[in-house]
């Protein structure tokens, strides 16, 4: 075929959104002509508006092309163009240097998800830096480390999700701050709810916000302060017992501890019982809706409570996915079919039973990381960074040994991952980045953090490379298939990994060809056939029934345990009891959050904000693109009452502050949200002006940098102020 042809290349969106949906590309003349979607035999996996806006992103005009280098203050550029060898030999140059002169604990390594496939990851600099000596890392998710954490507790796993599909086998579905129709958290997440609701399924969303979720699909919509979720879930076991709704065969033969948690319950523990009256001055839900829903929960079998990851994104967040791991054990919803055993709602792929090996930087022969320690303690399980949390990162970098931390780091080596702008406390991580001698960045755009760089390296998209990814949600591979050269100078990580391996004297890198790499992933699988596999670009997997999570555990108890200490569900961990925390309770219990409404700074900001997604961006992915800002407005929601007492309109631009940061945003006047609350979507990326007001509306400018004893990120736990600009 030549080039004048149009070609239809098939392949996998991995840009992080939740999904991994099948696309057709569409090629002439070498470049991206249109993008369409899956058409093939069901399950579909079809592309959201992102997936088939790419060509506009792989084409941007603002988009990185050549290697760059730093000419001005940092963090304000300007930016001058360079070559490949002169950026490589800096980066190079500068990582022994600091090495050398400070031990590599002073290297800092900041990783995330970005395009999440299994060879072109962060993994790959994993290897070259672990190889180099080693390297400072960080813990904590910022997606969902309190789900994890609680799920480790719990389950003695983080892998607890039922395939999406299994979602038609549900009566009733709780949509626990869960948004799939904007999150997609899973591809077909929403197809299967439609189908579910089709089949008579009954679905209440409980959120501070009426979703586009709740919108399409739910019969039911139940408002509740960010924060209170704990409470309203534990007030709903008070009225499980009271009205003796357990399924106590369940809890006899699967569980233990459920008796200590009935002892804080019903008050024995201190006095208080946890009655729907309690949970109504905490929560704002009705103290009658509240005891409806408890018993729905209970009597409706079987029923899916979908916990969403937002709820644990609070102060104390993970009591949240406790509490709802408790109640699902308490209604012998766990390893049935149209059950959920209501661990965090966004699952990785790798909880189905793939048999792939998990890419390249984690095979035993690529090494540990020497600047780390082997650890078991509830929250961490193996080889572990030095322990400090992401949130303490902004301290770590300014503060150093003399303030308690294990380094003084002075370089940064960032890779898919925008960590100045979603972060908690942008201007004081903009602050510590400042200190540092030496950052490198890796990124597609010159992005928030990419300007406090001193060398930026263009990588390619995944549309200009190949790579495999896996579904979420749905049980399938995905073959990320090239369908375009490279744009300009942009280079795959693979290559610049292994150039600057060279450079900085490793010789056991390897050399091993991208397709050699990927044909050795899928021989140890279970894809019958690589060059069908690549030319289809999907390889579905065919289960006899909807994957479920702990159905092994429940079908055969005295045979396959629950990978918990006591092989059982552990309502009460004896981990988290010897650690003899408060803030880290063994049972499930609602701690009250700092910044929550009762806290006294409330009197100076009122309103506790939330920090959302919306449908244009992935985090901070296609903020610049042209088709998918015309779709969606950067705005803050804010309800009707809190608007008029602010004299603010639709429309208006308004200041959002509190004693972090302040931000400039449009407002959006609205019954979908509570009083009392504002939404500012996360993403939209930094950009202070010259009086340090953040005109790009970051809304982790207003959220505060610390972590609960569980590792849960505090975005959805802060006070602010709205007036107008």
């Amino acid at each position: 075929m030549s080039e004048s042809e149009e070609k239809i290349i098939p392949t996998t969106c991995a840009s992080h959104c939740g999904g991994a949906c099948v696309l057709k590309v569409h090629v002439k003349n070498g470049v991206i002509t249109a993008i369409e979607t899956d058409d093939g035999e069901e399950p579909q996996m079809r592309a959201c508006l992102k997936g088939r806006a790419y060509r506009q992103r792989i084409y941007a005009p603002d988009r990185l092309r050549f290697p760059v280098k730093r000419a001005g203050p940092r963090g304000e550029g300007p930016f001058e163009r360079i070559t490949w060898d002169e950026a490589l030999d800096t980066v190079a140059r500068e990582l022994i240097r600091i090495r050398d002169n400070y031990g590599p604990e002073s290297i800092l390594y900041i990783r995330g998800a970005g395009d999440i496939c299994q060879l072109h990851n962060t993994r790959l600099f994993h290897k070259l830096l672990s190889l180099a000596g080693g390297y400072t890392s960080v813990w904590g998710g910022a997606s969902f480390q309190g789900g994890v954490t609680a799920a480790q507790a719990t389950y003695g796993t983080w892998r607890t999700g039922n395939s999406r599909d299994d979602l038609v086998n549900s009566r009733l579905i709780l949509l626990w701050g869960w948004n799939p129709a904007t999150t997609i958290t899973g591809t077909n997440t929403s197809w299967y709810l439609a189908q579910a609701r089709e089949r008579g399924a009954r679905i209440i969303s409980i959120d501070p916000r009426h979703t586009r979720t709740t919108a399409v699909f739910a019969d039911e919509w139940i408002p509740l302060y960010p924060g209170a979720d704990a409470a309203a879930l534990i007030a709903m076991a008070y009225c499980i017992i009271e009205e003796g709704l357990q399924d106590k065969a369940f809890l006899d033969k699967y569980t233990t501890g459920f008796e200590q948690f009935k002892a804080y319950v019903t008050g024995v523990e201190d006095g208080v019982p946890k009655t729907p009256a309690w949970a109504e001055a905490i929560t704002g839900m009705p103290a009658a809706a509240i005891r409806r829903l408890a018993r729905e929960y209970a009597t409706i079998k079987p029923a899916a409570l979908m916990a969403g990851i937002a709820p644990g994104r609070t102060a104390f967040g993970e009591q949240y996915h406790r509490a709802a791991s408790t109640l699902a054990a308490m209604t012998g919803n766990i390893g049935v079919h149209g059950g959920d055993a209501a661990g965090r709602s966004w699952e990785s792929g790798s909880w189905f039973p793939y048999k792939m090996r998990y890419g390249l930087g984690q095979r035993p022969e690529d090494g540990i990381n020497p600047v780390t320690r082997l650890v078991s303690d509830g929250r961490h399980q193996g080889y572990v960074p030095v322990g400090v949390h992401q949130t303490h990162l902004p301290d770590f970098i300014l503060k150093g040994k003399a303030g308690g931390y294990p380094a003084d780091l002075k370089a940064a080596f960032i890779h898919n991952r925008n960590h100045l702008n979603q972060y908690p406390n942008t201007n004081k991580i903009a602050e510590a980045f400042k200190k540092l001698d030496f950052i490198v960045v890796f990124e597609q755009f010159l992005s928030a953090t990419a300007r406090y760089a001193d060398i930026v390296l263009p990588t390619t998209t995944f549309l200009e490379r190949n790579d495999i990814d896996f579904g979420v949600g749905t049980p399938f591979y995905g073959y990320v298939n090239k369908a375009v050269e490279p744009v300009d100078e942009c280079r795959q990580p693979l290559d610049i990994a292994r150039d600057l391996a060279r450079r900085m004297g490793i010789e056991n890198f390897g050399d091993e060809t991208e397709d050699e790499l990927l044909r050795k992933e899928v021989a140890e699988s279970d894809i019958p056939d690589y060059e069908a596999f690549r030319k289809q670009g999907v390889h579905k997997l065919k289960l006899s029934e909807p994957f479920v999570s702990f159905k092994e555990q429940i079908d055969q108890p005295d045979k396959i345990r629950f990978p918990t200490p006591s092989g059982k569900i552990e309502l009460y961990s004896k981990q988290w009891a010897a650690a003899n925390d408060p803030l880290l309770p063994p049972v499930a219990k609602y701690i009250e959050t700092w910044e929550s409404r009762n806290d006294v700074l409330a009197r100076k900001y009122p309103l506790q904000l939330i920090t959302t997604h919306v449908e244009r961006r992935t985090h901070t992915q296609f903020e610049t693109l042209p088709w998918l800002r015309e779709l969606q407005r950067q705005e803050m929601l804010l309800n009707s009452a809190d608007a008029r007492s602010r004299n603010v309109e639709t429309g208006d631009m308004v200041r959002v502050f509190n004693d972090r940061g302040e931000i400039i945003i449009r407002a959006r006047v609205t019954e979908r949200i509570m009083p009392g609350v504002v939404d500012v979507p996360q993403g939209a990326w930094y950009r202070p002006d010259s009086r340090g007001r953040d005109v790009g509306a970051n809304a982790n400018t207003l959220t505060r940098d610390e972590c609960s004893p569980g590792g849960a990120f505090p975005y959805n736990t802060c006070l602010v102020q709205v007036e107008k600009a």
